[in-house]
């Protein structure tokens, strides 16, 4: 056999492998998950095609209102929030495996720009790019278990404060104040009694008529349907567009005045660029003043925080996909794949980040949409406005739009939540308030990163002093004082449980035992195991026998190997009592 055969057959093992890690890679199975359009598409009809169009059309009617919102609680111009709006739809129809879902910019991903829009807007559309690569390359290596790392009551406390920093925020709008309106709740607080002064009248006249207008219109359409008759049908249709209405409102309001007095009491959301974006790369460079950064300067301003936006990001969208699946199972790595892909092509037409948002959400799944096609008409209702409805959006008066994002804020703050956790679980309590107060403080993305670490310190807490006591059983030869050992104990608790083998060794009378139960043990580290075989070695010579009940055999072995002369100690048995006389038939 020659060389060459040699090599040939060395690799054929390989060559076998890589052929078949191909075929599973390309199965079908995995391209459909991948891919979920191709699931829909061939089944795809006329009337799942009318609901997409309807529930596309009235999701847009709120999308834009909403997009110029969140672009204004990010500091930036209005275009960058309609932006936000004009390829996500698209690339999620693709990829996206929830068909409720609607993505978009969202009040909080906004709020967490907004300090890095402070230097220019350039660095939205670069942390766009950024969150977009992130959130694909988690996806891509099967990071979505991240998510499961954050619990209820860290989530509860950063949407809470995020929804009043949100609030806060708008107050400048919503009055009209000159100054600043600060980057977190307590420095917007401060701003708002600084610039009191400075409030106008009519803007806050119209911006508290704007969230009284919309919760009327959102109890003009409780217990309608679009299945009734043509007045609840039209009461439907007007509260679910409740957004666009009043917004609507604003704008004829403002453009009234403006006709008759030539004047502008209102503070307006003014000029926005026409047409649209021309599509490009995202700003790897920018010029901010005299200064010039580089994309190295740029990572250096969003820092290690910026992780965050990401996190949050598909935090949300997860969150959202789980909440409107029906029960069936989220893939959340496909979610992160899929919404990694929206931020990057979004990037390329200057938008700001997107996420799942569950305001448009709702709307979708109550709209009937029937396939994630619904986005296409979402975002070509965007494309529209773009090209034709720039001059309309000129008279949108801030407070309208000020009224409207604090309206949608009253439904993201869980205020049953608290009552639940007081009744039932003060520790997870803790972990909320903790949350709320260092998102309120300092800012969000301190007080999420706060709230994770607290409750992993509270989890390893819970392993280092597992519950680990002894009772007495007392039998015809002798007494068995008992130590019960449960489930996995880690290297964290072996100080623990010998604390509680030398307190139940100082208990001990004549003729006693101390039996340490290892029915119910299913793992243990090597830690606990030398620890273990120690202080059974020192209570064996200084007080009374120790022995080891029901150990599992693999648990048995790696004790033993520490300690060889306590092997005889070890002894099985399904009535606690017999332990010391069958210690004695095997002695």
């Amino acid at each position: 056999m020659t060389a060459l055969d040699n090599i040939q057959t060395n690799n054929e093992p390989r060559i076998r492998r890589f052929k078949k890690s191909i075929k599973k890679v390309c199965s079908k199975k995995v391209i459909e998950r991948k891919l979920p359009l191709i699931q829909w598409l061939p089944k795809y009809s006329v009337g799942a095609l009318i609901q997409d169009i309807i529930a596309g059309i009235t999701v847009g009617l709120t999308a834009i209102p909403q997009g110029i919102a969140n672009a204004l609680i990010a500091g930036l111009s209005p275009e960058y929030g309609l932006n936000a709006g004009l390829l996500g739809g698209f690339v999620y129809v693709i990829f996206g495996s929830v068909k409720d879902i609607t993505v978009g910019p969202t009040a909080i991903i906004a709020a967490m720009i907004s300090q890095y829009v402070d230097y220019s807007p350039d660095f939205a559309v670069l942390a766009t790019f950024l969150a977009g690569l992130v959130e694909f390359l988690m996806g891509a290596f099967n990071f979505g278990f991240l998510v499961e790392f954050i619990s209820m009551p860290v989530i509860s406390g950063f949407s809470t404060a995020a929804a009043l920093q949100i609030a806060a925020s708008q107050f400048k709008s919503l009055f009209g104040l000159q100054g600043s309106s600060g980057n977190y709740f307590a420095q917007s607080i401060v701003y708002f009694f600084e610039n009191v002064k400075t409030a106008r009248l009519w803007d806050p006249v119209l911006g508290f008529g704007t969230i009284f207008g919309i919760m009327l219109l959102k109890c003009i359409g409780q217990g309608c349907s679009n299945t009734g008759g043509i007045l609840q049908k039209t009461r439907w249709y007007l509260s679910l567009s409740r957004n666009a209405v009043v917004v609507v409102i604003g704008i004829i309001i403002a453009f009234v005045i403006k006709q008759i007095t030539d004047e502008e009491p209102l503070i307006l959301v003014g000029a926005i660029n026409r047409g649209l974006p021309i599509p490009g790369l995202p700003p790897f460079s920018t010029t901010v003043g005299n200064d010039t950064y580089s994309f190295t300067d740029m990572l250096g301003v969003f820092g290690p925080k910026s992780f965050i936006i990401p996190l949050v990001s598909t935090l949300e969208a997860v969150a959202i996909a789980k909440a409107f699946s029906n029960g069936l199972q989220v893939d959340s790595n496909q979610e992160m794949i899929a919404l990694g892909l929206c931020n990057i092509a979004s990037s390329c037409v200057n938008s700001m980040p997107i996420t799942g948002s569950f305001t448009k959400t709702a709307l979708n799944n109550a709209s009937g949409v029937r396939t994630t096609a619904g986005g296409i008409f979402n975002c070509l209702l965007v494309i529209l406005s773009l090209t034709t409805l720039t001059t309309t959006f000129y008279y949108i008066p801030k407070a309208s739009l000020a009224g409207l994002v604090i309206s949608a804020m009253f439904a993201m703050v869980d205020y049953k939540i608290f009552g639940k956790l007081w009744r039932h679980s003060k520790r997870e309590l803790c972990v909320l308030v903790t949350t709320l107060g260092v998102c309120l403080g300092v800012g969000l993305e301190y007080g999420i990163v706060t709230g994770v670490l607290f409750d992993a310190l509270i989890v390893l807490y819970g392993k280092a002093r597992p519950t680990v006591d002894f009772y007495v059983l007392k039998i015809a030869t002798a007494d068995l004082i008992i130590v019960p050992l449960n489930y996995t104990m880690s290297y964290c608790a072996s100080e623990q449980i010998r604390k509680t083998i030398l307190r139940a060794a100082r208990t001990v009378a004549t003729d006693s035992y101390i039996v340490i139960d290892g029915t119910n043990l299913e793992n243990i580290d090597l830690t606990v195991a030398s620890n273990l075989m120690s202080v059974a070695g020192d209570v064996e010579k200084r007080t009374c026998p120790v022995l080891f009940l029901n150990f599992d055999e693999s648990i048995k072995y790696l004790c033993v190997d520490i300690k060889p002369q306590l092997r005889s100690k070890f002894v099985s048995t399904t009535n606690v009592s017999d332990t010391v006389d069958v210690y004695l038939k095997c002695a």
